[in-house]
């Protein structure tokens, strides 16, 4: 038998051609401009829109050859990162500094970190200036950017058994390091929890400042997403609600309407559960799986309800991690699907002090590139299926991995079986075989298919893709 290869990228730049929009033909992905369906994956790093991975403040992320090589693994996906907090962190008891910062550093006086003061009623050009260059940058590269807006490990310390810093001592909204007068930890609790509440009305309107100035500046770029806030608790839920209605209500006064989404808390027990995420006014979601009973996102993921677009993440399922059979399952359940990746390795996560991620914490462990490289072949299935009509069908296959399109085109993961029957029940033509290793990225065409219910076994063994079509 001979086999050919999928090479990435496998087709040319795709301009972006947004804003996405809901409402399309499939409910599983969002829309273009023109109504076709856009099926989103890719890989995101934690130091994409400011400096945090490095710990030298000096020392800027290669945000062009970052671009450059998801273009060549064929993602056209990345959520740009923010941090609140200006110093310090989960990850290291060491001053980290994190800049630029939406608020200009004015004085008088000195924050907590030694340097000057911040003016919250105020935005600073150059953070407003570097997030559009970027989100720009990627866009003429075909790539969608979701815009994070607030970040839940900014408030507190979200793990204990390790020695940290305290990412409070360096947020804009503590006392001690504002001009304005502003104090998210009115309860002195020694964090900021409150600030990702509805709990401090002044600590609010300030974000609402920030956040409309944001939403006006890129409303003109076709490939922005929102995403409200990184994995934030349980207790934030309404004030993350807010800030979806708030996107909402801006934007109804400009030109352009882009999504605006929430994702899971996957840090803890009291983070932000899948019920509230399914509940919300959110037009994509990303939900976890720890502490969660039905939520077997890394094994055996459930079809999108169809009301909000569905991003299977790393992030709130392993933290560091996943496996090439995550993203098969993923995208053949409908799933838009993304990394958590350690392009840039987070500074601090070292040695053995957070177990598992301190090994994985680094660009070249041989976990990712696997996984890099099948996100991309998944888009180029995406593009070659008609996806404006294939939806997830469980039922049309042994494996209970299908995107269908009965009687027409089939595209079905065998996961740990070497063999998979598949229902062509309506199918009144032979279809055309063809199968997909994804460990290798080779490609065998296989002869005619048809009758009713065929078992066909994978010339590759398990692990395997087939296509079917007409």
């Amino acid at each position: 038998m001979e086999y050919r290869r999928i090479t990435l990228p496998d087709a040319p730049i795709e301009p972006t051609n947004g804003p996405l929009r809901l409402g399309g033909r499939n409910p599983c992905y969002f829309h273009d401009r023109d109504g076709e369906p856009v099926y989103l994956t890719g890989s995101h790093t934690w130091s994409s829109f400011q400096e945090c991975s490095s710990g030298n403040p000096e020392v800027e992320f290669d945000f062009a050859e970052y671009v450059a090589w998801l273009v060549r693994h064929g993602h056209n996906f990345i959520r740009g990162w923010h941090w609140e907090q200006t110093s310090w962190d989960q990850f290291s008891t060491e001053r980290v500094p994190i800049r630029p910062m939406p608020f200009p550093r004015t004085g008088p006086g000195a924050a907590k970190d030694g340097l000057p003061t911040f003016d919250c009623e105020r935005l600073d050009e150059g953070y407003l200036r570097r997030l559009r260059e970027r989100v720009g940058l990627a866009g003429e590269h075909g790539i969608y950017v979701s815009v994070m807006l607030f970040q839940g490990w900014s408030s507190d310390i979200r793990r204990s058994g390790a020695e940290s810093g305290n990412p409070w001592d360096g947020h804009p909204f503590n006392r001690e390091n504002n001009v304005n007068g502003l104090d998210g930890d009115p309860g002195r609790t020694g964090f900021g929890r409150a600030v990702h509440t509805l709990g401090v009305p002044a600590v609010t309107r300030a974000q609402e400042r920030y956040v409309r100035a944001v939403v006006e500046h890129l409303n003109d770029l076709d490939n922005v997403l929102y995403e409200i806030g990184n994995e934030h608790y349980e207790e934030s839920y309404e004030w993350e609600e807010h800030m979806v209605r708030f996107i909402h209500g801006v934007q109804a006064t400009l030109p352009q309407r882009h999504p605006v989404g929430m994702t899971s808390g996957g840090g803890g027990d009291d983070s932000v559960t899948n019920a509230q995420l399914l509940s919300s006014s959110a037009d994509f979601i990303a939900p976890r799986q720890r502490n969660e009973v039905d939520a077997p996102y890394i094994d055996d993921p459930p079809v999108p309800a169809g009301r909000q677009i569905v991003f299977s993440d790393t992030d709130h399922l392993w933290g560091l991690g996943g496996s090439v059979d995550w993203v098969w399952k993923s995208f053949t359940r409908g799933l838009n699907v993304l990394l958590m990746d350690p392009w840039e390795p987070m500074h601090g996560m070292d040695g053995e002090r957070w177990g598992e991620w301190s090994r994985l914490n680094r660009r070249d462990h041989p976990l990712y590139e696997p996984i890099r490289l099948n996100m991309g072949y998944t888009r180029s299935y995406a593009r070659r299926l008609d996806l404006g009509e294939v939806r997830p069908r469980p039922d049309l296959s042994s494996s209970r991995f299908c995107l269908a399109n009965p009687g027409r085109e089939y595209l079905v993961y065998l996961g740990a079986e070497e063999a998979v029957t598949v229902s062509l029940a309506t199918s009144e033509q032979n279809l055309t075989t063809e199968w997909f290793y994804p460990e290798t990225g080779s490609i065998a065409d296989g002869g005619p298919t048809g009758g009713a219910s065929p078992t066909l076994r994978s010339p590759f063994g398990s692990g395997s893709v087939l296509y079917l079509r007409g």
